[in-house]
């Protein structure tokens, strides 16, 4: 679907999308294939230049954070290392766009990477090793906890265990890294709220990110419940903004899990439509935790399930056409541009 993009010239700093090449992973994954599966297999290759395309389709993004995503491990390194491949590839996608051949833009001008927290106090060195290949650009980690007691929830491409938030292992190895002073990206679903809740409790002075508004379900045996669990959602969220040090992403609701739309990929709903669909969770979590600890997120090329990438963000641009301003800025370029410490992009922006 093409529209018209509202308000070209609003600077947007793009705080959560992925690179990767699936390819030679698809075929690996039994039929019939998840909803999940289905939505990025047309992404299965997003590198710079998918990436490119679509931070070029209208709207003025003038910067990106990568979010980890498994991709381009290094092969040769040991298990726990392994994920520093990942930054090294990242790192010179970023490196590619800060050569000013593309203008004012910088792709992946922040790159969160993955370590295993259940590694304990042994995670340091890991860390220490994904600082280094960041080059200045590294900010922090997510290591996801996404788990349902419904198998057919998340499908094969998840593994993490029930309660890994609030494991002994889990949590030395969170206590080793918060003493980094980075970021922690937590993604989990609706039901799991409680545990981001306990852990941003147990270390206050940690910054946590929760992505895709706390990924609201409406798959698998979720279908159709929504509405019956929205109140639950709701709570959850205003406990976590009780929480200083907790921020949130206002997107992922695109993805098949939330079923928001429920049919993909990619069925050519328009902005106004979708706007309607998440304005429930997008007001409530401003409200919650007001512009400055929000922002919204592409998640691509995940969130392509329901809408292109101009169209993604001229829905958050509607969701967000009663705020000021300064509350503008900060929902679509500050409050990612502090957490993720690349201030320095808005000079030009």
């Amino acid at each position: 679907m093409t529209e018209e993009i509202l308000e070209p010239d609003l600077p947007i700093i793009d705080p959560h999308h992925h690179l990767w090449d699936l390819r030679p992973l698809l075929p690996s994954f039994p039929e019939p294939r998840h909803d999940f599966l289905e939505a990025i297999a047309g992404a299965s290759y997003y590198t710079f230049d998918a990436l490119h395309a679509d931070t070029h389709s209208g709207h003025k993004v003038v910067g990106t954070v990568f979010m980890e995503c498994g991709a381009f491990y290094d092969a040769g390194r040991d298990e726990a290392m392994k994920p520093v491949g990942e930054v090294e590839f990242v790192n010179g996608v970023a490196a590619q766009g800060a050569s000013g051949l593309y203008g004012d833009y910088r792709p992946c001008a922040a790159i969160v990477g993955h370590a295993d927290l259940t590694l304990g106090d042994a995670v340091r060195p890991v860390v220490e090793a994904l600082v280094a290949a960041g080059n200045g650009r590294f900010k922090g980690i997510r290591h996801a906890a996404a788990w349902d007691a419904d198998p057919e929830v998340l499908g094969p491409p998840f593994h993490a265990p029930e309660g890994l938030y609030g494991s002994d292992a889990f949590r030395a190895g969170f206590a080793a890294y918060a003493e980094y002073g980075l970021s922690f990206d937590a993604w989990l679903l609706e039901p799991q709220l409680g545990d981001v809740l306990d852990l941003a409790k147990a270390f206050p002075d940690q910054q946590i990110v929760l992505d895709h508004c706390g990924t609201p379900l409406g798959i698998a045996s979720y279908c159709g419940r929504l509405h019956e669990r929205f109140d639950t959602w709701r709570r959850s969220i205003h406990a976590i903004a009780e929480c200083p040090n907790v921020a949130v992403k206002l997107g992922g609701l695109a993805m098949a899990f939330c079923g928001l739309p429920a049919e993909g990929p990619a069925k050519g709903m328009g902005s106004e439509h979708l706007a309607g669909l998440w304005r429930p969770y997008v007001e409530t979590c401003i409200e919650a935790f007001g512009a400055d600890r929000a922002m919204f997120e592409s998640n691509y090329p995940v969130d392509r399930w329901g809408a292109s990438y101009p169209v993604l963000w001229n829905a958050f641009k509607r969701l967000a056409s009663g705020h000021s301003a300064d509350e503008k800025h900060a929902l679509f370029a500050g409050t990612a541009a502090r957490i993720y410490d690349i201030e320095h992009l808005l000079s030009t922006g």
